[in-house]
Formats: structure tokens, C-alpha cells, sequence
């Protein structure tokens, strides 16, 4: 009651201020206002039961810390009674003074929702990760013991399997593509251990990018999501799951209003992968991608940039076998566009492994028609790994200078000095001039040209000669495919103005 008095004399206060500057806002006004808000009272009743708590226990690693060494106390200390019961505690948990300090079960929760009557239940890969006991709460104080089917790191889902005597309350995914920021979304779950609440807002954004993984394409929200939240529903209003909630930005943990959801058109297809094989088996192209900046775009004289630049390509995999080259750009990939470097890697893992698909590829001024054959993520994996431990030939030393650096051919020495990837051939930046084109685009001692003007580098004399041929062409910069610090692993392109 005295809450109620208080915001009711903040109201009535607030009402007579804007009332003495001729603001005031009739009463009719206000419940019209407030009569135009959805009501989620119905759906949210609907929906509770299959919205679940999820507790967690899982190990903690042994304390790494170094032994701890007792002093010796002598009889007639003040101090000798305090330590006697604090050896009494160590000895009654099993542990000696001069024992290590044992695992310890640490405990968390999470949220997750039934998609099977049988008992299969959706939530956050990151939820149940390592964890050794799994236990799910329901709505009617039920508790089941669970079991994991299978994880997927890569988008942050996971399934459990519960047992259960009865037919379990369900949920059915919608379609996450028909969203519209604006629209009305609610989500259901366990923020810091409060099960069943149940927040509402709306859709803030959509095909969000945070560099969780290589399929980012989060729905945000801004309706409230907390710690606790993760792995539980985001509902549309007709009560499908949109979205899983599996992420916040926050300087202080809890919701500030940007929360982000894995869309339900992403996950049906890895949740139905993981029930049926216990992991995903997701299309693989074998190829390292960057995006297509303007000033990339313009050196390709590709017009509009779009598509996925190939920064390398995987010896034996399915685009080499396909006649992907190097400095190609992928803008179709089996009938879909490709806009942006992002939708290569999203479109390839959805794709049928073994299916032949259309490739289309920006080459040289031209569009080239290609056909692959998708493989599969998981052994392209494997094939990667095994070949980072290959090595390659060094080409004889030559040194040049141009576009404000010194490169010189591959040796031993400089191999060494850099600490350059066994594999990496090509040219290496020995020195940067500043505020020169180089200068600009960040090249830096270490970093290994290993194409220039869509060629192979085989030296430093082979850089010169692509810059002379970009200028005689009329060109206004020239593109190099560089190796950040001699790195496999940061291979990009680089659109190198030619004059400052």
C-alpha cells in the first residue's frame, strides 16, 4: 500500500507540474495510450509450462596455486586454538594440511524450453558445456534428471534428453526470416536463478554480427535478458520460438537492453542434426574468405562491391577441385546471392554434403561459371590442420623498394626473424616508410606478400613489376594478397593506391 500511495502522489505530482506550464495530459488520453499495448497475459500462460530451468554442476579444475606451507604455532600461543580447528576442517573434508585442494562441483543454471513431448529440450551449448550433472525444472516444481544428445559450439546450441512417466508441454520454432524490426517479441526463462519470468519487447535489429562465431546473423532485442536467460525461448506473438537467447552486451551484467537471440531459422536445421547424429555435419568449401571493400572493388574494376574474396584456397578440397583460384569473388554459390563475405560461410554449412552445386565467381573483369562438390565441415577440418604442417621451398633473395617499402625474397634469416609460417612463400615487408600508401594500410615489418596484381609472388622483383604494370594500365591501385605476420592463418587482400 504504501508503494501504491507513493507512485500515486509521483503521478499527481507530475500531473499538477505540467498542469501550472499548460501540458497537462487527460486521464482518458492515458488509458487510451496504455489500452493500445499488447496483452501477453494469455500467451505467456500458454508457453510457461514449456520453458524450463536447467541447473548445472560441473568440476572445477585443482587449484594450480602453490602448496600452501603451514608455520609452525608454537603451545602457548594465543592463536594455537584457531589453528587446531582450522586443521580439524581440512582432516574432516579428507584432506591433510600437506594435500593438494581437491576438485570442487561448481554450480550454474541457464534456461532452455521442450521441443518433444518425448522429452527433448533446447538451450545454450554454453549452458551444459562440461557439465556432469544436469537437472530440469519445470512449472510444476517437476525436477528430471537429463542427458546430453549433442553441442554445437559454432551457434551456441545444445539438445537434453529428460525421461519422462507423462507428455511433456511443448513449443514449435516459427520462421525467424519473417521478423520486422519493430514486432512485438517475448522471452520466457531463468534470469539469476528466477524461474518462469517472462519479459516483452521488441525486434532492435536483425543479421547482427558480434564475432561470437562463423555464422553470426543474431537477432536484437531489447526486450530484458539477464544472466540465467541463456538457452530460453524469444517468442513471437503468435507463441513460436523466433530466436534462443544466448548472448547480452552489458558493462554490468545485467540487461541495458541489447540482447541477442540465434534465430530459429538457424537452429531447426543444427538442432535436427544434433537429435539425429549426436553432432552437426555441416558443408564445407575450403577456402579462407575476406570482404570486398570499394577501394578492393575498384582495383578489380568489379563496379558495386559484393561477394566473398578468396584470400586462400585448401589444397584438395572442393574449391581447388572446382578451379577456385585465389583473388576469385564469390557472389552466387548454388542459385543464392552472395552480398557480403558473411553469407558464403552461412550458405555453404546449410548446404546438402556431397551436392553438386553452381558456383559463380568475379575473375579478371569477367564472371566465370564454376561447379563444386560440398564436403564436409568436420573432415575439411582435419585436412587443414594436417597441411598447416607442411612446408614449402624458399625462393632466392632479391630486395626492392616501392609504395613506401623495402620487401625482400624469402630466406632462412628472415624466416627466422619473423617467425613466418613454414608454408607462407612471397615477398617479405622489411621496412615501412611512414606516411607513405604502405603506410596507410597498415603494412608493417613481418607481413609477407605472397600475390600482387593477381599473380603470384615468387620475389621482391616480382612486386615492382605488378606496379608497373597497374600504372601503365591506368590503374589507381594495385591489389596484394599479404599475410599479416607471415601468419597462414591472416591471410587478406590489400588495394595498395599507387599514388599517395
Amino acid at each position: 500500500m504504501r508503494v501504491r500511495n507513493f507512485l500515486g502522489s509521483v503521478a499527481f505530482s507530475a500531473l499538477v507540474f505540467g498542469a501550472a506550464f499548460g501540458v497537462a495530459t487527460p486521464v482518458h488520453a492515458q488509458t487510451q495510450a496504455l489500452e493500445q499495448l499488447p496483452s501477453v497475459a494469455d500467451l505467456a500462460e500458454r508457453l510457461l509450462p514449456a520453458v524450463v530451468e536447467i541447473s548445472i554442476q560441473s568440476k572445477s579444475p585443482n587449484d594450480t596455486s602453490p602448496q600452501m606451507q603451514l608455520p609452525e604455532i608454537p603451545e602457548n600461543s594465543p592463536f594455537r586454538e584457531f589453528f587446531d580447528e582450522f586443521l580439524k576442517k581440512r582432516q574432516g573434508q579428507g584432506q591433510t594440511p600437506d594435500q593438494p585442494p581437491q576438485d570442487r562441483s561448481v554450480s550454474s543454471m541457464g534456461s532452455g524450453f521442450v521441443i518433444d513431448a518425448t522429452g527433448l529440450i533446447v538451450t545454450n551449448n554454453h549452458v551444459v558445456e562440461g557439465a556432469t550433472n544436469i537437472e530440469v525444472h519445470f512449472q510444476d516444481q517437476t525436477i528430471l534428471k537429463a542427458e546430453l544428445v549433442g553441442r554445437d559450439p559454432k551457434t551456441d546450441l545444445a539438445v537434453i534428453r529428460v525421461k519422462s512417466d507423462k507428455q511433456l508441454p511443448t513449443v514449435s520454432f516459427g520462421d525467424s526470416d519473417g521478423l520486422r524490426i519493430g514486432e512485438w517479441v517475448m522471452a520466457i526463462g531463468n534470469p539469476f536463478g528466477l524461474g518462469g519470468s517472462v519479459s516483452l519487447g521488441i525486434v532492435s535489429a536483425r543479421n547482427r554480427d558480434i564475432n561470437a562465431g562463423p555464422y553470426d546473423d543474431f537477432i536484437q532485442t531489447d526486450a530484458a535478458i539477464n544472466k540465467g536467460n541463456s538457452g530460453g525461448p524469444l517468442f513471437g506473438l503468435n507463441g513460436e520460438v523466433v530466436g534462443i537467447n544466448t548472448a547480452i552486451f552489458s558493462p554490468t551484467g545485467g540487461s541495458v537492453g541489447i540482447g541477442f537471440a540465434v534465430p530459429s531459422n538457424t537452429a531447426k536445421n543444427v538442432i535436427a542434426q544434433l537429435v539425429k547424429y549426436g553432432e552437426t555435419r555441416r558443408g564445407w568449401f575450403g577456402v579462407k574468405i575476406q570482404s570486398v571493400t570499394d577501394d578492393i572493388a575498384e582495383s578489380m574494376a568489379m563496379g558495386k562491391a559484393r561477394g566473398a574474396l578468396i584470400a586462400d584456397v585448401t589444397k584438395t578440397g572442393p574449391a581447388e577441385k572446382s578451379g577456385i583460384e585465389p583473388g576469385d569473388v564469390v557472389i552466387e554459390f548454388n542459385g543464392k546471392p552472395i552480398n557480403e563475405m558473411r553469407d558464403l560461410p552461412r550458405i555453404v554449412a546449410d548446404t546438402e554434403i556431397g551436392a553438386k552445386v553452381p558456383v559463380k565467381v568475379f575473375r579478371k573483369g569477367k564472371e566465370i561459371s564454376l561447379i563444386a562438390e560440398v564436403g564436409r565441415l568436420e573432415d575439411g577440418e582435419k585436412v587443414v590442420a594436417q597441411q598447416d604442417k607442411d612446408s614449402n621451398a624458399i625462393p632466392a633473395p632479391a630486395v626492392a623498394t616501392v609504395l613506401g617499402m623495402t620487401v625482400s625474397s624469402m630466406t632462412d634469416e628472415l624466416r627466422k626473424k619473423f617467425t613466418i609460417d613454414a608454408e607462407i612463400k612471397g615477398a617479405v615487408v622489411t621496412e615501412v616508410t611512414p606516411d607513405s600508401a604502405a603506410a596507410d594500410k597498415r603494412l608493417e615489418p613481418g607481413d609477407v606478400i605472397t600475390e600482387a596484381g593477381e599473380k603470384a609472388v615468387t620475389g621482391a622483383a616480382d612486386i615492382s613489376t605488378s606496379v608497373e604494370e597497374a600504372e601503365k594500365a591506368g590503374k589507381n591501385s594495385v591489389l596484394l594478397l599479404v599475410s599479416k605476420g607471415g601468419k597462414k592463418a591472416e591471410m587478406r587482400f590489400i588495394a595498395l593506391k599507387l599514388k599517395k
